[in-house]
């Protein structure tokens, strides 16, 4: 058992209480303890996936002075490969709906701009590398300062310090976003929480002693709580914790393995009916060979102690160890076989299908976060005079879009692309759906005049109809 006992995900922060100034101080200290807790395990598992394990804390009592303790790191490799996989290309921003309005699709286009000059693809990884450690990642967004070339400015936060408070009632609505920084102020230790509800935000300070009081109580204008949390799964698991125990199994039986090695090379060596004191057994040593006599004339022999660990039934041990915890998590066994040869069969077999189900269960809670996001976004963009061209743009009108393997089965993915364009499918879906690009709305903007001739309906050339369905203009 780790540190933290059973990890089974992170605990929902909820509260019956209305933030207001009157009552801050006490909501903050009802929700402190629960975010305490999960602080604790989030950075367990934050160190357990940079390496720091628990067989590093291994005690061996026979043979002490043999005793390795190997870290077969596969926490880090299945976050780093959900994460690539998630998250490794740019996450866009498309027009949802079938009304093509050329001022809507140029406003989500200038969108996608301003968050590539917030680097938010670089942002977007962060969060979910935290999401896959430990359940839950963390977005701060605020307006600009005066100058700034973005209009917005927000950035990952880390979970250790940073939770969000739901409302426990029916819909479970964040009430409340809590930051903080741990500094010194005239020697003394001291925490500022930044909190913030939908309306107000309060700076609050805490002491060496535990005393907290509002420095600061200013109304807020962004229309929503500017801390958006990104859950993994509705439990708030990492992607490793189920398998953590399997984890820990996997570095015992390796280091026992080692270990079994060097004893076998580091034998003891049994002297039978012989008398030898410390400087024959040092030349024995030194030169690998003794010369012995018998005592009592008995037969006198000079044996070494082996016991060799079974490495064949050690190896089917830690590949049953593996592939359960592959299995578990989702991550294709890439030395796998599927028993065919087709590029279908390979992808059901290795266990990519299961892997894209996971990422795809995964976007969808993103971005029910990534629409609260885009909601703030919108309303900082309307009180800018820059960005007018954004101003009637609404959050039913984007949709979010993730994009990956835009090389695998392209054959079949153009193919797919054809028909639904024949089919009468409007050109953007079906650049939206046809996953081929990573940024479908600019592909579809800029092909706009190649996509004349799907503006017409099959039929002779002498008899064309205009095609409603996919009137571009």
């Amino acid at each position: 058992m780790n540190s933290c006992g059973l990890l089974k995900g992170r605990e929902r922060i909820t509260t019956t209480m209305n933030p207001t100034s009157s009552n801050i101080l006490e909501l903050l200290d009802t929700v402190l303890p629960i975010h305490n807790r999960n602080r604790v395990q989030v950075d367990y598992l934050y160190n357990y996936y940079k390496g720091e394990q628990p067989i590093l804390n291994r005690i061996k009592k026979i043979r002490p002075d043999i005793n390795n303790k190997i870290v077969e790191n596969h926490a880090y490799e299945i976050v780093e490969f959900k994460t690539g996989y998630t998250f490794g290309q740019p996450i866009q921003y498309i027009q949802r709906g079938k009304d093509d309005n050329p001022n809507t699709s140029s406003a989500v286009s200038q969108l996608n701009e301003i968050m590539h000059m917030n680097d938010k693809s670089t942002k977007d990884r962060e969060i979910g590398e935290w999401m896959f450690v430990c359940g839950a990642g963390y977005r701060m967004i605020l307006p600009s300062r005066k100058g700034n070339l973005s209009p917005v400015r927000f950035d990952s936060m880390d979970p250790r310090n940073t939770f969000v408070v739901y409302d426990a009632g029916f819909g479970r609505e964040p009430v409340l976003g809590v930051t903080y920084v741990e500094s010194e102020l005239n020697g003394e230790p001291v925490v500022d929480y930044g909190v913030y509800s939908k309306d107000r935000y309060w700076l609050i300070r805490e002491n060496g002693i535990q005393e907290r009081r509002i420095i600061r109580d200013l109304p807020l204008i962004l229309g929503d709580i500017p801390i958006i949390e990104y859950v993994a799964n509705p439990s708030r698991m990492g992607v490793f914790e189920p398998v953590i125990d399997l984890l820990d199994t996997i570095n015992n039986v390796t280091s026992n393995r080692m270990d079994g090695i060097e004893q076998f090379i580091q034998s003891f060596i049994k002297f039978v009916n012989c008398d030898i004191d410390e400087k024959d057994f040092k030349n024995l040593s030194d030169l690998g060979a003794i010369k012995i006599s018998s005592t009592d004339n008995k037969k006198a022999d000079v044996e070494i102690i082996t016991s060799e660990l079974d490495q064949t039934q050690t190896q089917t041990l830690i590949d049953y160890l593996y592939q359960t915890v592959l299995t578990i998590t989702g991550v294709p066994d890439r030395q796998a076989s599927a028993g065919g040869n087709t590029g279908q069969a390979l992808t059901i077999g290795q266990g990519w299908a299961t892997a894209e189900s996971r990422a795809s269960a995964t976007e969808l809670m993103f971005k029910r976060s990534e629409t609260r996001f885009l909601n703030i976004v919108l309303n900082i963009l309307k009180e800018n005079d820059n960005y007018k061209e954004l101003h009637e743009l609404s959050i039913q009108e984007i949709d979010t879009k993730f994009t990956r393997n835009k090389t695998d089965n392209l054959l079949v993915k153009t193919q797919g692309l054809q028909n639904m364009l024949e089919a009468g499918v409007h050109p953007r879906e079906a650049f939206a759906h046809a996953n081929l690009f990573s940024d479908p709305e600019q592909i579809y903007n800029d092909s706009k005049e190649y996509l004349e001739k799907w503006k017409f309906s099959k039929g002779s050339e002498t008899n064309q109809k205009p095609n409603p369905i996919n009137e571009l203009e």
